[in-house]
């Protein structure tokens, strides 16, 4: 056992969190936590991870444990370059080595170690908050929304570093694939309650589905026998005898027995305007900032029933291409032509648009206070509803919301201004599973376009037709099919791809059986060395540096001192290089043996 919580109470308001639960991570246990917004999910891990108080119950770790925690919105000092908040972020200083640190940045993909914490944006802090979590040898590690902000293929790395990982893990996540890939046993919040499942996440739907309906019939059951004793008793009977008292009390206790409670069902509805011929045409549209290249020559035209999902790594532009649609951005060469009848809903990632001081109702009603849809007409307040927005969070203000309330909020303002175009960017960060579920099943039979920016390759593969990869230098290629068709068609990392030459080769070769991989002997040497290597020519650079500011006005010298740190600067790339290739290695003959094992 590495972490217990028992007996946990927690109240926010008249809202109950938490009612009396118990909660076990043993070691090697990967435990996904699943529920609807605002159950309090968050508020669970803050407590396991002893970061927030409960109102009741006590929370015990094994001792002298390391946990390490990723919260949703994790802290920052903004004037430290991003490897000074790493090492900041690590509460034990003698574990920080700075070209593991790198080596877990470029991973994550931060490459600029000394761009400061305040330029960043939320989703890059996310991710140097996670690598700083990632280095620390933990015992357990607790993670709210790890893979929020990653790209597909950085998602992919991190299944494959957790499902290694000797570490017992608790996290959050609304994706699909990481949870059925990761977690070996789910545990459901619901109304303050835990519910635990062994297995990952096919088995839960299986697991779930099973404990609904039993607890249906069990309710059946008993409405049955009330029904029945019900009668008996209208007929008058009398407790004359110890066989009719009984019997009245079983029957008082059957009455006291709560029913199963209805389940919250988020209602999408269908309301959106006509959309002529004419939609959205871009023309020759190229776009760039700065020296970057981020869309170059691109044409192409939206069809009224295209569902294209945009992928690519973080930073490549992908939400630049929603800008130029949208009518945000401007293209520097081509032109963007919007048909007279199109009307967008853009769902942007960060959720800015929101006004944090109005109230929920005043919110919705400023944009459409009555929506015209298939099923009907309906006001403001029945939309919240529908949403799960009840009266007492309708009358609450924006910011007391929690983060993923605030997202069903945004999407819902989008839905009721009746768009015909749907823009999507990033639309499952912070929405929970049963929501995007829902949202899938809605974009199937929404009558217009929609193009979505996503890494979340589940949501992928239910909505896409088509699958655009933003490359660099502002390239676009499209493949036909959904994200798993994508993969199929692109299955290798972009850093390990092939050139023509190399692929060529490869064909004509005849196959042969894959090696064991292994260390060399000399390999194996340099492995266990190299990181005093790396660590003594970082120290030779720091301290020609530091003589380099101690001789400022010695123009003789400093001419030496900056060759001599051009050398060493040069050599330590060489050997992080070296390292990088050493370390990869180790971890796919990890890999090997923990996979012959298994079989």
């Amino acid at each position: 056992m590495l972490l217990s919580a028992e007996h946990l109470s927690k109240n926010y308001g008249m809202k109950q969190l938490l009612c009396d639960e118990s909660f076990y991570l043993s070691e090697g246990e990967k435990i996904g936590i699943i529920g609807i917004n605002g159950t309090g999910k968050s508020t669970l891990l803050r407590i396991l991870a002893q970061q927030e108080e409960p109102d009741g119950g006590i929370v015990w770790m094994q001792p002298q444990s390391h946990i390490g925690f990723l919260p949703q919105n994790p802290p920052y000092d903004a004037a430290l370059s991003v490897l000074e908040q790493v090492q900041q972020s690590m509460a034990i200083p003698e574990e920080f080595a700075p070209y593991e640190a790198k080596s877990m940045l470029g991973k994550l993909g931060i490459t600029n170690w000394e761009q400061p914490m305040g330029t960043l944006s939320g989703g890059q802090r996310k991710r140097v908050a996670l690598a700083a979590v990632l280095l620390r040898n933990n015992d357990i590690l607790i993670l709210d929304e790890p893979t929020n902000h990653l790209d597909s293929f950085m998602a992919e790395w991190l299944e494959d570093y957790l499902r290694r990982a000797k570490c017992g893990v608790i996290f959050i996540t609304h994706d699909r694939y990481f949870l059925e890939r990761v977690s070996n046993r789910i545990v459901e919040l619901d109304r303050g309650r835990l519910y635990g499942y062994e297995g990952n996440y096919e088995t839960y739907l299986a697991l779930k589905a099973e404990r609904e309906e039993m607890m249906l019939a069990t309710e059946r059951k008993r409405q049955a026998i009330l029904k029945k004793e019900l009668a008996w008793i209208s007929r008058g009977a009398r407790a004359r005898t110890t066989k009719a008292k009984g019997r009245i009390e079983r029957y008082e206790t059957l009455k006291a027995q709560e029913a199963p409670p209805e389940k919250e069902q988020l209602e999408l509805f269908t309301a959106a305007s006509r959309l002529g011929k004419k939609t959205v045409e871009l023309v020759d549209v190229s776009k760039q900032f700065g020296s970057c290249q981020v869309l170059s020559h691109f044409s192409y035209i939206i069809k009224r029933t295209d569902r294209i999902g945009i992928v690519g790594r973080n930073g490549i532009g992908k939400s630049t291409l929603l800008n130029l649609i949208s009518g945000r951005l401007l293209p520097d060469e081509g032109e963007v032509i919007c048909g007279s009848t199109v009307k967008i809903g853009y769902f942007s990632q960060e959720s800015q648009e929101l006004p944090l001081q109005e109230r929920v109702i005043d919110f919705i009603r400023d944009i459409n206070n009555r929506i015209e849809t298939k099923e009907g007409t309906f006001t403001a307040t029945q939309m919240l509803e529908r949403f799960l927005f009840y009266p007492e969070l309708q009358y609450a203000k924006i910011e007391a919301l929690s983060g993923g309330e605030k997202r069903r909020l945004f999407l819902l303002s989008i839905l009721v201004s009746a768009p015909n175009i749907l823009l999507l960017d990033e639309p499952t960060n912070d929405l929970d599973i049963e929501t995007l579920s829902i949202l899938e099943d809605y974009l199937e039979g929404f009558a217009g376009a929609v193009l979505a920016v996503s890494h979340d390759r589940y949501f992928l593969d239910k909505m896409a037709d088509f699958i655009f990869e933003v490359e660099e230098d502002g390239i676009i290629t499209p493949y036909v099919g959904n994200y798993s068709d994508y993969r199929q068609k692109k299955p290798a990392l972009p850093a390990a791809e092939k050139d023509e030459k190399e692929e060529k080769t490869e064909k004509k070769q005849p196959q042969k059986r894959a090696r064991a991989l292994k260390f060399s002997y000399h390999e194996q040497r340099e492995y266990e060395t190299i990181g005093q290597e790396v660590e003594a020519l970082e120290a030779k650079v720091a301290d020609v540096e530091a003589q380099m500011e101690a001789a400022f006005s010695d123009y003789a010298h400093l001419e030496t001192l900056s060759a001599e740190k051009a050398a060493l600067e040069e050599a330590l790339q060489e050997k992080m290089e070296r390292w990088l290739y050493l370390e990869e290695l180790a971890e796919k003959i990890a890999a090997q043996n923990e996979k012959g094992g298994a079989e």
